[in-house]
């Protein structure tokens, strides 16, 4: 079965026919910041910016904007990627019978030894894109080439191993509170329109170099794995390109699980988000990020922190981002 099939039939969706409109096809963007450049829009942060706003956070409460991981969580298994598993390799009673460290049975019943491990996709819980997750013609942004760049171990550039600690000012649009409703519908596009209302409503203005985070509401139903991952709502290409261009946005972000809203509004890509914001301007973007709590405590200005795990060559990365209020 075809990746754009698994991809309808993951989300509950109908998909775009092939073929582009007009006669150029979209290219890779190139950096700014140089040929060799593997960061993109992260290059906007800097030792001057993240003193700025570490200096007005306000102490107190910290949230946390990460969702928990367990077996039967969302994720893209119908796709054909793995499912989010979690087992025990050692328990106290097992490890006192099986002894693998050769201690003795005496000594394996005195200490308690418990161990697990997990296995998953990178896109699975909150995590980070990393920029050489979508390309374009074989490339991604800078025109790194898969020919010259991706190994069997990885790719050799932009990996997320790349991806620096984030200190950043935080945004959070909440843009179904603007609409007055708990939850956009499914298959919801947000456009500019919204992100503009939504910040008018907060009386928050956008900065460059900010990460910003949309909440559609969807994470109220994270806990239902079929109902969240079906046909949610996500931004429209309007909207991405209003973050990225008009408001110079460094990173990106929302509470559902594609992030876009589908089907696609360009024929012959599926995902015009993804390949514009990550390979034609290097935006990273943060998909399933837990917003509910800056919601509630209507948080919309915040000190962005987040580390991600720093897999060599892979195309994105767990990530753990706190919000800090600011003074």
């Amino acid at each position: 079965m075809r990746f754009t099939t698994l991809l309808a039939a993951t989300l509950g969706l109908a998909m775009a026919a092939p073929g582009y409109a007009g006669d150029s096809i979209p290219t890779v963007g190139t950096s700014p910041w140089g040929p060799k450049d593997e960061l993109g829009a992260l290059n906007l942060m800097t030792e001057d910016t993240r003193a700025a706003i570490l200096s007005r956070v306000a102490g107190g409460q910290v949230f946390d904007l990460s969702v928990e991981y367990f077996i039967g969580m969302p994720g893209w298994h119908a796709a054909g990627d793995p499912r989010y598993q979690f087992w025990m390799t050692h328990t106290p009673r097992g490890a006192a019978i099986d002894d693998p460290l050769g201690v003795g049975r005496d000594i394996g019943e005195h200490v308690s030894y418990t161990g697990s491990a997990v296995s998953m996709y990178t896109h699975t819980g909150t995590h980070i894109d990393a920029l050489n997750h979508f390309g374009l013609n074989g490339e991604i942004f800078n025109h790194f080439s898969a020919d010259e760049h991706l190994g069997d171990t990885g790719w050799k550039v932009t990996g997320a191993e790349t991806i620096p600690p984030i200190v950043a000012r935080g945004v959070l649009i909440d843009v179904a509170a603007a609409k007055g409703v708990e939850m956009l519908t499914e298959g919801y596009r947000v456009t500019q329109a919204d992100l503009e209302a939504a910040l008018e409503a907060q009386g928050v203005a956008l900065q460059k170099g900010d990460v910003v985070l949309i909440r559609t509401g969807r994470m109220q139903v994270y806990e239902e794995a079929d109902q969240f991952s079906h046909n949610p709502p996500g931004l429209g290409m309007e909207a991405a390109r209003y973050l990225a261009e008009e408001s110079g946005a460094m990173i990106v972000g929302a509470d559902n699980l594609s992030f876009e809203a589908f089907p696609s509004e360009v024929e012959g890509n599926y995902v015009p988000v993804h390949t514009y914001l990550l390979s034609q301007v290097g935006v990273p973007i943060i998909e399933l990020a837990y917003l509910e709590e800056l919601s509630a405590s209507e948080v919309y200005e915040f000190a962005f922190v987040a580390g991600s795990l720093k897999l060599r060559g892979a195309d994105a990365a767990p990530l753990r981002p706190i919000a800090m209020p600011l003074q």
